[in-house]
C-alpha cells in the first residue's frame, strides 16, 4: 500500500459578485492568488500544491509565476467541487488527504495547514477543519460562523447565529470557524456526490451538508484567524498589514 499524500489545492474562480477577477487583483505587485500560494508553500508537510481555476487569464498568470495550475470547469457551484475535479485530475488515491486552501486568504499561516494535516494521524478522521476562540462581540456577528463541539472534538453544528445560546451562564469557550478544510479523498468524493441539504441552504454553510448526512468533521483549535479578501476595501487592509511585515518571504516554492 502506497503512503498517503497531503495535497494542497487552492480554488481560484474568476467570477465574483462583489469582486470580479479577485484572484488577479494586484497586491504588492503580485496577484492575490500568488500570495496565498507562496504562504501555503511554506508548509513542508505538503507533497504538492496546486492552483485550480476556471479562467485562462488566471492560468496564464500562474504559469508566468511558475505556479502549478489545473484548469477546471466554470460551472462548479462551490470551491469544494472545483477542488474535487482538480484532485481527480491529479489521480488522488482514496486515502490521500486533500487540503482545500481558500484562494482569498493572503495572510494564512502555514501552521494552519500543518494543524489540519496532524489530524489525520487518526485513521478514523475523514474530514477536518479549524476553529479559533472568539470574543462575545464576534459571537453576535452573523458574518462570523460559530461552531460547537462534542467531547471528541467533532463539530455538533455550525451557525451564523450565536451558539450556544445560554439562559444564565456558560463556562465554555465560544468558537469561530476558520474556513479551511482537509478531506480524505474518499470523503471528498462522497461530499460532492450529495445534494445540498436543508440546513446548508438555510445557513448558507456547505459544511452542514456533511453533518446532515452523518459525516463527522473533526475541529482543530488554532490561534490564527486569517484575513479573507471579499472586497477591494479588504484588499487595501491586507496590503497595509503586509507592508508592516518585517521579514520578507524567502520560501522555496514547489
Amino acid at each position: 500500500m502506497s503512503e498517503k499524500k497531503f495535497i494542497g489545492i487552492i480554488p481560484a474562480r474568476y467570477a465574483s459578485t462583489r469582486f470580479p477577477g479577485k484572484p488577479l487583483a494586484p497586491l504588492l505587485g503580485k496577484p492575490l492568488f500568488f500570495h496565498v500560494y507562496e504562504r501555503a508553500s511554506r508548509c513542508r508537510e505538503l507533497h504538492g500544491l496546486y492552483l485550480a481555476t476556471d479562467h485562462e487569464a488566471i492560468q496564464k498568470e500562474a504559469q508566468r509565476l511558475n505556479v502549478e495550475v489545473i484548469m477546471t470547469s466554470s460551472k462548479h457551484p462551490s470551491g469544494t467541487d472545483r477542488v474535487f475535479e482538480a484532485a481527480l485530475h491529479l489521480g488522488a488515491g482514496e486515502e490521500d488527504v486533500i487540503i482545500n486552501i481558500q484562494g482569498d486568504e493572503p495572510l494564512l499561516e502555514p501552521e494552519m495547514i500543518s494543524s489540519l494535516i496532524d489530524c489525520f494521524k487518526d485513521p478514523h478522521i475523514k474530514v477536518a477543519t479549524l476553529a479559533r476562540r472568539i470574543s462575545f462581540e464576534e459571537v453576535i456577528d452573523p458574518n462570523i460562523v460559530k461552531v460547537v463541539l462534542n467531547v471528541r472534538g467533532e463539530a455538533l453544528y455550525f451557525s451564523r447565529s450565536p451558539i450556544p445560546y445560554y439562559f444564565n451562564s456558560y463556562s465554555g469557550q465560544f468558537l469561530g470557524h476558520v474556513g479551511m478544510y482537509a478531506f480524505r479523498f474518499s470523503a471528498l468524493r462522497e461530499f460532492t456526490s450529495l445534494s445540498p441539504s436543508p440546513l446548508e441552504q438555510a445557513e448558507r454553510l456547505e459544511q452542514l451538508r456533511l453533518l446532515e448526512n452523518g459525516i463527522p468533521i473533526h475541529v482543530s483549535i488554532t490561534p490564527y484567524s486569517g484575513c479573507g479578501v471579499d472586497t477591494p476595501e479588504d484588499l487595501a487592509k491586507v496590503e497595509k498589514i503586509l507592508r508592516k511585515e518585517t521579514c520578507p518571504c524567502q520560501c522555496q516554492l514547489f
